[in-house]
C-alpha cells in the first residue's frame, strides 16, 4: 500500500500505485458449475498484460465476481511474465505453434509495415511490443483463449 509522505496509516490518504504493465481483457465469461442444490455462476477471466519491451503473459482466472477475477487473472498473468527476444520492432524470424486446436503463423515485417494480425493474436502481439509483424490463424477455432495461448506458445519458441 502507499500512502502521501509524512503521514501514516490511519492519516494518509491512500494512492493507488501505477502498474509498469499495459493490459487488456480478451475475453471475460460467465460459467457455471451444476451441483445438488441447483447451478453455480462463477467468472471466468482471459488477460494479456506487457510491457512494450518484449515481456508478455496471458493470465486465466476463475471469481466469484468480475473484479475478483480480473485481480487473479492479472497476478496470473504477472507470475507467468515471459521475455520475447524482439529484433527492433520486429521479430527476429518466422514462427510457428499449436495449442489445442490453435495454429498460428507469426511473420517477420519490414520496419513501417504496420502489424497484421487479428483478434487475440494482435491484442498479445500489440502487448510485447511487436509493432511490424504478419500473422495467421490456421487452426480451426474462433475460441480466443486458445489462439492467444498459441500465440504464447508461439512467442516462447523465438531465439535471439
Amino acid at each position: 500500500m502507499a500512502y502521501q509522505k509524512g503521514q501514516g496509516q490511519r492519516g494518509g490518504k491512500f494512492i493507488p500505485k501505477k502498474s509498469e504493465f499495459k493490459e487488456k481483457t480478451l475475453d471475460l465469461r460467465r460459467v457455471t458449475r451444476v451441483v445438488a442444490g441447483g447451478k453455480r455462476f462463477s467468472f471466468r477471466c482471459t488477460l494479456v498484460i506487457g510491457d512494450d519491451k518484449g515481456g508478455v503473459a496471458v493470465g486465466i482466472a476463475k471469481g466469484v465476481d468480475v473484479a475478483q477475477s480480473i485481480d487473479k487473472a492479472r497476478n496470473d498473468a504477472r507470475k507467468k511474465m515471459f521475455k520475447v527476444p524482439l529484433k527492433g520492432t520486429t521479430l527476429a524470424h518466422e514462427v510457428d505453434a499449436k495449442f489445442s486446436a490453435a495454429r498460428v503463423i507469426i511473420k517477420p515485417a519490414q520496419k513501417g509495415s504496420g502489424l497484421k494480425a487479428g483478434g487475440a493474436v494482435r491484442t498479445v502481439l500489440l502487448m510485447a511490443g511487436i509493432k511490424d509483424a504478419t500473422a495467421k490463424c490456421l487452426g480451426r477455432t474462433k475460441n480466443k483463449l486458445t489462439n492467444a495461448l498459441a500465440t504464447i506458445e508461439a512467442l516462447k519458441k523465438l531465439k535471439a
